[in-house]
């Protein structure tokens, strides 16, 4: 029998791309906790966003289980990845490790803004007094691309570049592109994202990349190198706006 290291194969960039991309993508996923009466595992199926580095953050009850348990014990994984047709395990998901912790003041705030920009429904009860939000401060990840691809990373390889003169201009800049350059917005997802038209918003800026959704569609796309400051995101939000508007004119010449 092989050693059970063998198992997993390096991480390379393939690898932590299509990791990050379900930590983006995925709205839901299922949270295991340790019960604060027994310290047994319990699993629940929560709602997801992200953070501006990529950390997963979620909204929960006081009155969950899994809201006690986080008080007594922060330890905590979270299973994402939405399995397609045929076999469940051919699928990719991600399993994210680490400890779990209450947000307020301004990273409340901000977790709010990011987490109702993914589900927006939510602005019903997430200002209720039994409710917070939190962040799962990423420790390690094992990331199954289906048989015979399984890797383990680190936070390194999940999280993103942090620039918090982005994250303070964040709301402002989703508000103008969406009131003001929808069409660049669904530019973004029809042509650089193959996606169908129609309806797409942009959510979310942050270091790396986009998160553009529809409905409960979730689309990502990544800048070609990720951003140093806050003034680089409007060059690159042109420059990817004149890549899909090419591509759109080069498609339509060969129809």
């Amino acid at each position: 029998m092989k050693p059970s290291g063998e198992i997993f194969q390096s991480a390379d960039d393939a690898a932590r791309r299509a990791a990050k991309t379900l930590l983006r993508a995925e709205r839901h996923g299922a949270l295991a906790t340790l019960d604060a009466d027994t310290a047994g595992p319990m699993a629940s199926r929560i709602s997801v966003a992200t953070a501006s580095d990529g950390a997963p953050i979620f909204l929960i009850s006081q009155l969950s289980a899994h809201f006690s348990a986080l008080e007594a014990d922060p330890r905590a994984s979270l299973l994402l990845g939405t399995p397609g047709k045929g076999d469940p395990l051919a699928h990719v998901r991600i399993t994210v490790n680490g400890a779990a912790a209450r947000l307020d003041g301004a990273a409340r705030d901000h977790a709010r803004a990011r987490f109702l920009a993914r589900h927006p429904k939510a602005a019903l009860y997430a200002d209720f007094g039994d409710f917070a939000f939190w962040r799962l401060n990423v420790d390690s990840a094992l990331l199954n691309g289906g048989f015979g691809k399984a890797y383990k990373l680190t936070a390194d390889d999940l999280l993103s570049p942090s620039l918090s003169e982005l994250e303070a201009h964040e709301a402002g800049a989703v508000e103008h592109m969406n009131d003001d350059h929808a069409d660049a917005v669904a530019l973004y997802a029809e042509q650089l994202l193959d996606r169908s038209a129609g309806g797409w918003k942009l959510a979310c800026v942050d270091a790396e990349g986009l998160d553009l959704v529809r409905g409960n569609d979730v689309a990502r796309l990544w800048f070609d190198t990720p951003l140093q400051s806050a003034e680089a995101l409007r060059p690159m939000l042109v420059t990817l706006a004149k890549r899909a508007q090419a591509k759109r004119d080069r498609t339509q010449r060969d129809q």
